[in-house]
């Protein structure tokens, strides 16, 4: 296969808990093309694999996190 997955990186500064990093996880995860959703809670920072960046700002927008 020579399909490459492009990675995406947010700074969202409201994450604080495993609360906070279940309900990006799960929101992200429902975009067509996602293959994969990181979430560093000490970092603060989401790594998303697959997906459109559009989709995956609205999607942790949903969530109730705002990005940096």
């Amino acid at each position: 296969m020579n399909q490459s997955t492009t990675t995406h990186t947010y700074t969202v500064p409201g994450i604080s808990c495993d609360h906070c990093k279940h309900a990006i996880e799960n929101e992200v995860s429902t975009i067509a093309g996602v293959s994969r959703v990181d979430v560093d809670v000490d970092a603060k920072v989401v790594t998303v694999s697959g997906g459109d960046d559009a989709s995956i700002r609205a999607a942790i927008d949903t969530a109730g996190y705002d990005i940096a």
